[in-house]
């Protein structure tokens, strides 16, 4: 009964992938391709990836540690002024002071992150390293801020989605937002992976090596990156003024909107790429701590001298011929 829709899903992935990919290149240009169709088509991705690679229950955990932190950051930033700064949204049904979508596009786009943060550190398993465990979470929030870093100038400055009411250095962002950003998102992607590491798979990927699921999120994160670029050429010139009167040229912010992406997002695209490609079909995984290392550590050490891993366990390491 599940084998159809088992076979099925890696096809409906690609779809998704390549309906992400017009989507993101076509957003603005093409009559009814807004962002909200965009945010329906990376949220369907990661529903599907997600509960394939994690289970649905681990995913429903990555979702709402993903809602509940960055939303509530939000609000609090919006009436406090941190971690982001002093600023207000100007856009669309809020809550809290926070626009509805945005709680979804930090799910949407964090769980690319984090997917290409596990194929450069190694995917969080039960019974984890702290390597892994606290170190894909690391990397994967520096590839959050990596597409913030690109966006913020474009969407505050220029389209004055949002408003940074005492400006900032960054064509009008200061840079308290990136490092709240740093937080945020370093949070609730650490919270995901230490439900990994206590409850999650106990392989590395229960259905096997899931090359194929890498790629789709490196083109769909890419395809995120692509974004700059149409904004680059198809951006309008002109002069904005920021909250506090000063004066940017958009010009000047599409392209270093530009520079940041190629030196930064495409840069992660093109590292993890050189990696899946230098591993093949392997899946990095960091052995599981106590008993469970020694026991495979013993395992390995008796099959390699053709003897029985019982006869080799508590045998201190050296001594076995």
């Amino acid at each position: 009964m599940t084998a159809g829709p088992r076979r099925s899903a890696p096809s409906v992935l690609w779809v998704l992938t390549g309906l992400v990919g017009i989507l993101s290149l076509t957003r603005g240009l093409a009559p009814g391709v807004t962002f909200p169709l965009l945010l329906l088509a990376q949220t369907a991705f990661t529903l599907l990836h997600g509960s394939r690679r994690y289970g649905w229950r681990a995913i429903a955990v990555f979702l709402g540690a993903t809602l509940l932190i960055s939303s509530a950051m939000e609000s609090l930033s919006v009436y406090t002024g941190f971690p982001f700064g002093n600023y207000h949204y100007t856009l669309g049904l809020q809550v809290l002071g926070v626009p509805v979508l945005i709680g979804p596009t930090y799910a949407a786009i964090g769980y690319l992150a984090w997917t290409v943060a596990t194929v450069l550190v190694g995917r969080v398993r039960r019974g984890s390293g702290p390597l892994v465990t606290v170190g894909t979470p690391v990397v994967a929030s520096f590839a959050m801020v990596a597409w913030d870093l690109s966006m913020d100038p474009t969407r505050a400055t220029i389209q004055r989605m949002w408003v940074w009411e005492n400006g900032g250095g960054f064509f009008g962002v200061p840079l308290v937002n990136f490092l709240g950003w740093s937080f945020t998102t370093y949070l609730f992607l650490q919270a995901f992976a230490l439900y990994l590491r206590s409850r999650g798979p106990v392989s590395a990927e229960p259905s096997g090596p899931d090359r194929a699921g890498d790629v789709q999120a490196l083109v769909m994160y890419a395809a995120t990156a692509a974004t700059f670029l149409v904004d680059y050429v198809t951006g309008e010139r002109k002069i904005v003024t920021d909250a506090l009167g000063h004066q940017w040229r958009t010009a000047d912010i599409y392209e270093t909107s530009l520079l940041t992406t190629i030196y930064g997002m495409v840069f992660i695209v093109v590292l993890a790429g050189l990696t899946l490609a230098r591993r093949g079909g392997t899946v990095p995984a960091d052995p599981p701590d106590g008993p469970a290392r020694r026991a495979t550590a013993g395992a390995t050490a008796g099959a390699t001298a053709g003897v029985p891993a019982s006869a080799t366990a508590g045998v201190p390491a050296g001594t076995a011929r």
